[in-house]
C-alpha cells in the first residue's frame, strides 16, 4: 500500500513543458526516452501525472481522444509509467482508477504488456485482440509489388483524413494533420488515381517506426512497407495486429523478427471500432 504522503500526491494534467520529466521517467523504468514520441502525444492527447515531491514525477500516462471533442467516441490509454522507486506500492491502480473515472463513458483502448495485463483485468478491461511487435533491416525481395506508392502531398491530406476515418471508425484529423511535421515519410498507395493506403514512418531512437498502416489489402500493406524502407536506411519497427498472418510472414522472410506481444484491451466496448481488415498497424500503440 502506498504511504499516506504518496496517496495524497495529485494527479495534474501534463503538459509539453513536461516532456523531459516524461522522457527521465521513461528511462528510469528501462524504456527508450522517446522524446519525439512524448512530444507528440503530450501534443495531440491528454498527459496526466503525478509529481514527485523530490523532483520529477512519481507517474505518467497520456491519454488519446477520437471523435467530436465534446462527446469522444474513444479514449486511447498509453504511456502509463510509475518510477520504479515508488513501484509495487498502489500508486499505478490509484493513478489508473482516476484516469479511468475521469474518462466516465467514453470507451477505452490499450495496448498491455504481459506485466501490465493484471493490473487492467482487475479494472475492468478485457482482452479483444493481440498485436506483434517487429523490428528490423528490411530486405528486398526479387518481386517488386504491382501496387504503385508515392510519397503523399498536401492535396491528399483530406483524402487521408476520410479513409482513415472509415478505417479507424472514429475521426483522427488532429493525428493525420500532423504526420507530415512527425514522420519523415508519409506515402500513400493509388489505384487508377484513387488513394486505397497509406503510412508513415517516423523517427524513434535508432528505427523508423512503421505506422499508421492503412490499406485495402495486405498487398498495398506490403507496397507501403516496402517503399517506406526504400526510403530509409533504418531498422523498421512496427506493431501489426496478429489476425493479419500473411503480412506478418511476408515481414519475417523480409528480414524482421518478432520482438514482442502486446494484448489489445478495451474497457466498456466489446471490440475496437472500424474496420480491422484494412487497419494492419498503429500509428504507436500508446495512441490505439
Amino acid at each position: 500500500m502506498p504511504t499516506p504522503s504518496l496517496a495524497a500526491l495529485p494527479i495534474r494534467r501534463l503538459t509539453p513543458r513536461d516532456l523531459t520529466a516524461c522522457a527521465d521517467l521513461s528511462e528510469d523504468r528501462g524504456w527508450p526516452r522517446e522524446e519525439h514520441k512524448w512530444q507528440f502525444l503530450l501534443t495531440a492527447g491528454r498527459g496526466y501525472g503525478i509529481d514527485d515531491p523530490d523532483g520529477g514525477l512519481v507517474s505518467a500516462c497520456v491519454v488519446t481522444e477520437y471523435g467530436p471533442r465534446e462527446r469522444p467516441e474513444l479514449g486511447a490509454i498509453g504511456m502509463v509509467l510509475v518510477a520504479e522507486r515508488h513501484a509495487r506500492r498502489g500508486i499505478g491502480r490509484r493513478f489508473m482508477r482516476h484516469i479511468v473515472d475521469s474518462m466516465g463513458t467514453t470507451p477505452l483502448t490499450l495496448h498491455a504488456t504481459p506485466n501490465g495485463r493484471p493490473l487492467y483485468e482487475e479494472l475492468g478491461f478485457k482482452v479483444t485482440g493481440r498485436a506483434e511487435m517487429l523490428r528490423g533491416y528490411f530486405t528486398p525481395g526479387p518481386s517488386v509489388p504491382s501496387i504503385a506508392t508515392r510519397a503523399a502531398t498536401a492535396e491528399d491530406l483530406s483524402t487521408i483524413v476520410r479513409l482513415d476515418e472509415e478505417v479507424f471508425g472514429a475521426d483522427r484529423t488532429h493525428i493525420v494533420a500532423r504526420l507530415p511535421a512527425f514522420a519523415d515519410q508519409l506515402r500513400v498507395a493509388e489505384e487508377n488515381g484513387r488513394i486505397i493506403g497509406y503510412t508513415g514512418a517516423w523517427p524513434n531512437m535508432d528505427t523508423h517506426v512503421v505506422g499508421p498502416l492503412i490499406a485495402r489489402d495486405t498487398e498495398t500493406a506490403k507496397a507501403l512497407i516496402a517503399s517506406l524502407a526504400a526510403h530509409t536506411d533504418r531498422p523498421l519497427r512496427t506493431d501489426i495486429d496478429v489476425r493479419h498472418e500473411e503480412l506478418l510472414a511476408w515481414a519475417k522472410e523480409h528480414g524482421l523478427a518478432s520482438v514482442a506481444f502486446n494484448s489489445v484491451m478495451t474497457y466498456g466496448i466489446s471490440e475496437l471500432p472500424g474496420d480491422w481488415t484494412r487497419r494492419f498497424a498503429p500509428l504507436t500503440v500508446a495512441a490505439g
